[in-house]
């Protein structure tokens, strides 16, 4: 099987988004906040695609979202804030400097050493979190996510929880955890349905109150 032509793709997708954004009076049209919506939106549906197990869904949710990178970074382009090329090179750099296990010499033979390794060049390196564990934790993310990664920061700074496992659990484990989650998660809707409770705002709310006494404990009060 011959090796595809990537740089031909991607050339021809950038001409097109181009002539998009040049003739298309809808595209015109758009800017940073009109388009995030979709870019959400078609993230989601990539993620449905994964898990359908549909390869040729998951090529095909996987063209809408680069379109998408592609679209936003030539909207950076026109004001002249940055390009593609800016884009995907502070991505190199980014992985490069995350991965010290494959370009240097930092040693981790597991995916959770990775991961803690991971989360110190990030304080370290990057001072992302370095002064307050969660001050970069986006608060437009959806509650699941959010206290998700509210939960992951506290842990990887020492304050509360456990690190994740070491490794990845078996398929047929992770299957039986995952059908076990997703029934508790939907038994825990329906209890709030009826009491009248609004699950998202509800699992939002605890994750700030997990975050602000997290924040306490560490600063000693």
């Amino acid at each position: 099987m011959p090796e595809p032509d990537v740089a031909a793709a991607v050339a021809a997708l950038d001409a097109l988004t181009r002539r998009l954004r040049r003739e298309c009076p809808w595209d015109r049209e758009q800017d940073e906040r009109s388009i995030v919506p979709h870019t959400v939106e078609e993230a989601y549906e990539l993620a449905d695609a994964a898990a359908s197990g549909d390869d040729a869904k998951l090529l095909d949710e996987l063209g809408d979202v680069l379109f998408q990178v592609y679209f936003l970074a030539l909207l950076l382009e026109e004001r002249g804030a940055g390009n593609l090329a800016e884009v995907a090179e502070s991505m190199a750099q980014k992985l490069i400097r995350r991965h010290p296990h494959v370009f240097g010499e930092v040693e981790a033979r597991t995916a959770g050493e990775v991961l803690r390794n991971w989360d110190r060049i990030k304080r370290e390196q990057e001072g992302r979190g370095a002064g307050e564990p969660f001050a970069d934790v986006p608060e437009n993310l959806p509650a699941l996510l959010y206290a998700r990664k509210m939960q992951r920061r506290a842990a990887s700074a020492g304050l509360a929880g456990e690190e994740a496992s070491e490794r990845m659990p078996e398929p047929d484990l992770r299957d039986a955890a995952e059908r076990w989650i997703g029934e508790a998660l939907f038994g825990l809707v329906d209890t709030a349905r009826r009491l009248r409770v609004d699950p998202e705002l509800a699992l939002r709310a605890a994750a700030d109150r997990f975050r602000d006494e997290a924040s306490n404990e560490r600063l000693g009060n």
